[in-house]
C-alpha cells in the first residue's frame, strides 16, 4: 500500500454582601441613616465591588458619570475602549519582548472555504470513499497563518499567560503518553479558547502499522479526549506528517474529518519550509512543538517571539484554524 511520507523534520469575590448589610442598616436608621454616613459609607468601598474607589471620573466596569447626572453611569465610546485595547495590547507585546505588536487577524468567512487533499498528497480512493483530506495551506486571500502545536511534552504556564495576553489563537495537537501526567494543563488552555485535536496515543510511525493498531491509535486517542476535554475531534494530525490509506480509513472510523500538516515548521532558532522559494504563504498551516530547554536551545516563550515577530513583520495575522473548517 501506498504510503505518503513527508521530508520534514521532526473573581475573587466582591464585597456586595458587606455593602447590601450596611445599606439594609441605612434603611433602618441604624448608622448610615443620614447623608454624610451614606456618603462615608461609598467612600469606605460600597460604591465598587472591589472595596476601592474610583478615580475621579472614572466609573468602575469602563463606565463614568454622565455630565450632570452624579452617580448615573455611562458606557466609554467605541473609540476609547479601542483606544484602550490597544494600549493593553502595546504593554503585552513590550512585557513580552515583542518587536511590535501582532495584527489582528479578519472576521473569520461567512462561509467556509472547501478543503481538500493538497495535490499529490491523495491516497487511492481518497474522494469515492470520502477519506480525511491532508492539506497544508487553507484556501484564502486573506494575509493569515495558522498556528499549531504538538505533542504536549513541555508544560510551560508562562506560554499560557503569554498567549493569552496577546490574544494568539492557536490549535493543539495531543498525544496521550506527553499530556496524562497533567491533564489540567490543557483544560486550562481549552478554557482559554483554544483548541484540542488529535495526535494519537503514543506518536507512533503509523504506516508501519496494521489498520488496527492504526485505528488503536486515533480511536483510543478520540475516547481519552473526549473523557478528559468534553469532545471527540473532528481534526487528526498524523505523527511525522507520515500516513496511508489506512492512517486515513481508521481516522474516518473514528469520526475524523480532516488531517491537516503542515507547510513551515518553526523551531527555537531557525525556520523550515516546505516549499522551494522558502516563502510563507496566505493560508499557511504553521507547526511547531511543545518543547522547553531540554530539547531546545530556549524556552516556548522564545519560540512564539521568533514566530511572533517573524508573521508580523511580513504581514501577517495569526487566524484560528477551526474557523476555517
Amino acid at each position: 500500500m501506498r504510503e505518503v511520507v513527508q521530508n520534514d523534520e521532526n473573581a475573587k469575590r466582591s464585597s456586595r454582601i458587606g455593602c447590601q448589610r450596611r445599606s439594609r442598616l441605612g434603611r433602618l436608621a441604624r448608622g448610615c441613616g443620614a447623608v454624610a454616613l451614606a456618603s462615608a459609607a461609598l467612600l469606605s468601598g460600597c460604591a465598587g465591588p472591589t472595596g476601592t474607589r474610583p478615580a475621579p471620573g472614572q466609573g468602575p466596569s469602563g463606565t463614568r458619570p454622565a455630565p450632570g447626572q452624579g452617580g448615573t453611569r455611562q458606557p466609554l465610546s467605541p473609540r476609547t475602549r479601542q483606544a484602550a485595547a490597544h494600549a493593553r495590547m502595546v504593554a503585552a507585546a513590550k512585557r513580552w519582548g515583542l518587536d511590535r505588536v501582532p495584527l489582528t487577524p479578519p472576521r473569520p468567512p461567512a462561509k467556509k472555504p472547501d478543503i481538500t487533499a493538497r495535490p499529490g498528497f491523495e491516497v487511492d480512493h481518497q474522494e469515492d470513499w470520502g477519506l480525511p483530506p491532508v492539506f497544508t495551506t487553507i484556501p484564502t486571500k486573506q494575509k493569515i497563518v495558522f498556528l499549531t502545536i504538538d505533542d504536549g511534552s513541555n508544560k510551560d504556564p508562562r506560554f499560557l499567560r503569554m498567549m493569552q495576553d496577546l490574544k494568539i489563537p492557536y490549535t493543539a495537537f495531543l498525544s496521550n503518553y506527553l499530556i496524562e501526567d497533567d491533564y489540567g494543563y490543557f483544560r486550562k488552555m481549552q478554557g482559554q479558547g483554544h483548541t484540542l485535536d488529535n495526535h494519537t496515543l503514543h506518536h507512533p510511525y503509523l504506516p508501519a502499522l496494521p489498520y488496527e493498531e492504526q485505528r488503536t491509535e486515533i480511536c483510543d486517542m478520540q475516547d481519552i479526549m473526549e473523557k478528559q476535554f468534553g469532545k471527540r475531534p473532528t481534526v487528526f494530525r498524523p505523527p511525522y506528517g507520515n500516513y496511508n490509506q489506512d492512517t486515513l480509513r481508521a481516522a474516518k472510523s473514528c469520526g475524523i474529518k480532516y488531517a491537516p500538516i503542515w507547510n513551515e515548521e518553526v523551531f527555537v532558532d531557525h525556520w523550515e519550509y516546505r516549499e522551494d522559494d522558502q516563502k510563507m504563504r496566505r493560508g499557511d498551516i504553521v507547526l511547531t512543538h511543545f518543547r522547553g530547554r531540554s530539547d531546545w536551545n530556549g524556552t516556548m516563550i522564545d519560540d512564539m517571539r521568533r514566530f511572533l515577530n517573524k508573521i508580523t513583520r511580513e504581514g501577517y495575522a495569526v487566524a484560528r484554524l477551526e474557523d476555517y473548517l
